[in-house]
């Protein structure tokens, strides 16, 4: 009577066993995490320098901003600076409205900073350098340089410079963003001699993983699908103010015009995901168009995906040492 207990038991503990594993199988290499960079142009209106820095807080974000260096410098003060090839005193998105003004500014890009952001270049007075030479580029980021660096005293404000201000100006500002992204072969090489690390002012067929180009490393926004046409558009937010309502302010849609840019924004975010999992980056300006419409659809994104472990929600510069640290680890 014992012998079938005995079979029947030592079959049931062979069934229990763990199998063995196939020599043959490849092991589960881990996924890198999804990098999504969120920039800003401009970096000017300082209420819109509170809502980004408290959206980036609560979403466990890192944003870069791009700063126009002639948002630091008084309308009465305009005259002492000169674009290439531009009258002095022109800047084609103005000056700062007081020197009480830029103190405000000044201090969000310092704590901005301090909080993990980073703060790039986006040249001063906002021309279109398509024709601009090396020369001109080189003036024009060198004038930036000079301008951020004595802001506080330029301004009056020398007594509250903070420490470490003018090392961060001079040796920490470490990429570029071309307005209209308007770049040139000019402009890429002042930008190696001027030692800048990364350009940000490609366009992209899709996503696509940054150009190592020698000493620069080259990023660009993408072309994602759009609206009920899945048309392709650049992932920027002035580019959907044009295609929406032809650069013109309508409130009364902004509720349609948000859900159409989230639609979009998280559909190229999910492809990645859940695909390669190659760096997206979106583009905005301290300018809520269209009532706000493309600035809610940003926070409902990051807020949706920063927070998951495999998500990390970074600056530019942050992403290009991320990368580096992913492809330095060895391939099982």
């Amino acid at each position: 009577m014992s012998r079938p207990y005995c079979v029947s038991s030592l079959l049931i503990l062979l069934l229990a066993q763990p199998a063995l594993a196939d020599p043959r199988e490849t092991p589960t290499v881990p996924r890198p995490k999804q990098l999504l960079l969120i920039s800003f142009d401009g970096a000017h209106d300082n209420a819109l320098w509170v809502k980004s820095r408290d959206i980036a807080r609560r979403a466990n974000a890192h944003f870069t901003y791009f700063l126009s260096c002639t948002m630091l410098i008084p309308r009465a003060e305009a005259k002492g600076y000169k674009g290439p090839g531009m009258k002095a005193g022109k800047s084609n998105i103005g000056f700062a409205p007081s020197a009480e003004n830029v103190a405000i500014r000044l201090d969000h890009i310092w704590n901005a900073r301090q909080e993990g952001h980073e703060i790039a270049s986006h040249a001063c007075g906002h021309f279109d350098g398509k024709d601009w030479t090396k020369a001109d580029w080189l003036s024009e980021f060198q004038t930036f340089r000079e301008v951020v660096a004595n802001a506080w005293k330029a301004n009056g404000l020398a007594d509250r410079e903070p420490r470490g201000w003018a090392a961060f100006a001079r040796a920490s500002i470490r990429g570029f963003r071309a307005p209209y992204l308007s770049a040139p072969d000019s402009l890429v090489a002042a930008e190696r001699e001027f030692g800048f690390t990364y350009d940000a002012s490609l366009v992209t067929k899709g996503a696509m993983p940054p150009d190592e180009n020698g000493s620069l490393v080259r990023f660009g926004l993408p072309l994602i699908p759009e609206g009920p046409k899945n048309r392709n558009i650049i992932g920027m937010d002035y580019n959907l103010f044009i295609r929406h309502s032809a650069g013109m302010d309508n409130p009364s849609q902004s509720r349609e015009f948000e859900e159409r840019s989230y639609a979009a924004f998280k559909a190229a975010f999910d492809k990645e995901y859940e695909g390669d999992r190659i760096p997206l980056q979106f583009g905005f300006h301290f300018v809520e168009m269209n009532g706000g419409a493309y600035w809610r659809a940003m926070e409902r994104l990051v807020t949706d995906v920063c927070h998951r472990a495999d998500v990390a929600c970074v600056s530019y510069s942050e992403a290009i040492d991320l990368l580096a640290k992913q492809a330095e680890k060895p391939h099982s």
